[in-house]
């Protein structure tokens, strides 16, 4: 399989946008905290997809799934440095600022939707 780049970029577009707009005063906690981890793990998947397209999906899901878990382990160092780096809301929108189990449930299904819908997509459209 190999994926097609301006289909990922595109996908990546959008996620960052839905992302953004998720993030907003005018959307509720629930979605804010859930559905922005979620979209995150998703764009992760596009993310990677995009960068490694020849690589199997299931690989994809398990970078994405390590890489968000990571980020999120990261959390719990709270180094002066890193906080300084934590304070601006474009690095902390990338590396959060507190550790959350929640979090890595929301990242598994971010990063399990984007592998199913990678095969879905490649089943459909490649026989």
């Amino acid at each position: 399989m190999t994926r097609n780049r301006k289909i990922y970029f595109l996908s990546i577009v959008v996620t960052i946008t839905i992302g953004l707009v998720s993030r907003t005063e005018f959307i509720s906690s629930f979605i804010t905290d859930y559905f922005g981890d979620y979209l995150y793990a998703v764009l992760f998947f596009l993310i990677f997809g995009f960068l490694f397209i020849k690589a199997q999906s299931y690989k994809i899901f398990i970078l994405t799934l390590l890489f968000c878990c990571g980020i999120e382990f990261l959390q719990l160092y709270q180094a002066d440095w890193i906080n300084f780096i934590r304070s601006y809301k474009a690095s902390r929108l990338i590396l959060g600022n507190n550790f959350q189990w929640n979090d890595i449930i929301s990242y598994t299904f971010g990063a399990m939707t984007g592998y199913i819908l990678e095969i879905q997509f490649y089943s459909k459209n490649h026989k």
